[in-house]
């Protein structure tokens, strides 16, 4: 079996930095008024500052979910690698511009590149993980000799007020004013961005390389409901319902293509389901103890999580002090599929790593309740 070696890693962030006060000039207000919900859930949050596609004011997209991956993956060339290169591309994403053709051939379109393996991945959080659990594999198998990850998302697309219209125009909102807080909470949680990193079966020869030493992904849907969607409805039974099923004025007066979260369920489930159980699982499997991390990159939406993720370790037995943690969310935002990519470029391309750091990664999705731990070692 071939090591894999992860030999670069960068992002890229649409547009200029956008403040929290801010916000709402580029995402629109509902309705034309201002959220209730927005204060609370930035004071929350700890978000500083997050990036978007959309132009101030206009609410024009001015990049594409295909152009922001496409000008992160450019940016991984250099004098030892060019992107005519790549062997496999693989590209994760909660948010693609369309439904069909996969989000992946669309990258590959903005590239220009051709003959290649590619795959998309589906999903929230996991789908950039997932990317890049692809090229491990065909790396590790033989079969690649290097590959192209990715993880990216342009939320503000589906944020954008304009979305939102035929719900707030809906005369049933007259009994229940506002739009939904399970809706309006993540108005003011998600960032645009993309992060991509090339994976090769031998390190850099002049600078460091992370090896990847193992990624573990486990999903718990078998036995917990939805959590956070999009494109279908979900009744107090946890019972769903395609967007597909409804007449095309529900889908805009419900707002089925927005995103949505049961934050009643995510604050009650979503350490034990992502930290606490899972981890227990993974130290036992791999024999790793908390000397064996020199960095902690955990992805957690919201700095309200921070403490609550540390407890769950806890309880895990697997105590990692937070003068071990390092994460940007509070810079970049939530940024979903290409959270880990963007805090990995942050330290990848920091000089603070020295040659045998143990770094672990920690990557939640509560869609319905999945996470996954990766495990790399500087070389």
């Amino acid at each position: 079996m071939s090591k894999v070696y992860i030999n670069n890693v960068q992002k890229f962030m649409p547009n200029e930095p956008v403040l929290n006060d801010e916000i709402e000039d580029y995402l629109g207000y509902i309705g034309g008024k201002k959220s209730k919900a927005k204060n609370i859930v930035l004071k929350s949050n700890g978000i500083k500052r997050r990036f978007y596609v959309l132009e101030k004011h206009t609410l024009k997209p001015l990049f594409t979910n295909a152009q922001i991956t496409a000008n992160a993956i450019k940016k991984l060339q250099n004098d030892n690698f060019s992107i005519d290169k790549i062997e496999a591309l693989s590209c994760g994403t909660t948010s693609p511009d369309q439904l069909m053709p996969g989000h992946t051939l669309m990258v590959q379109g903005e590239l220009g590149i051709n003959k290649i393996e590619t795959i998309s991945t589906s999903g929230i959080c996991l789908s950039g993980i997932n990317a890049l659990k692809y090229i491990y594999y065909g790396i590790k198998s033989g079969e690649l000799s290097n590959g192209v990850s990715t993880g990216s998302e342009t939320s503000s697309m589906i944020l954008n007020s304009n979305n939102f219209k035929k719900e707030s125009d809906y005369k049933d909102l007259e009994k229940k004013p506002g739009i939904e807080f399970e809706k309006d909470f993540l108005r003011w949680m998600l960032s645009d961005g993309a992060g991509a990193m090339l994976l090769e079966n031998k390190p850099n020869e002049n600078k460091l390389s992370l090896e990847v030493k193992w990624i573990d992904i486990l999903s718990y849907a078998g036995e917990m409901p939805i959590c956070m969607y999009s494109g279908c409805e979900v009744d107090e039974n946890n019972n769903v319902t395609s967007w597909r099923a409804f007449e095309q004025e529900e889908v805009m007066n419900k707002s089925l293509l927005s995103v949505k979260q049961n934050v009643k369920l995510l604050n009650e489930n979503i350490i034990e389901y992502t930290v606490t159980k899972p981890l227990s699982d993974v130290i036992k499997k791999r024999g790793i103890s908390v000397d064996d991390v020199d960095y902690f990159l955990p992805h957690y939406s919201s700095t309200f999580f921070r403490n609550k993720v540390y407890e769950g370790m806890k309880q895990a037995n697997f105590e990692i002090p937070y003068e071990k943690w390092f994460t940007n969310l509070t810079e970049f935002g939530n940024t979903g599929s290409a959270s880990i990519y963007i805090i990995l470029e942050e330290l990848f391309n920091s000089n603070r790593l020295k040659k045998s750091d143990k770094i672990l990664c920690y990557i939640p999705e509560s869609g319905r309740f999945s996470t996954s731990f990766m495990y790399l070692e500087v070389v």
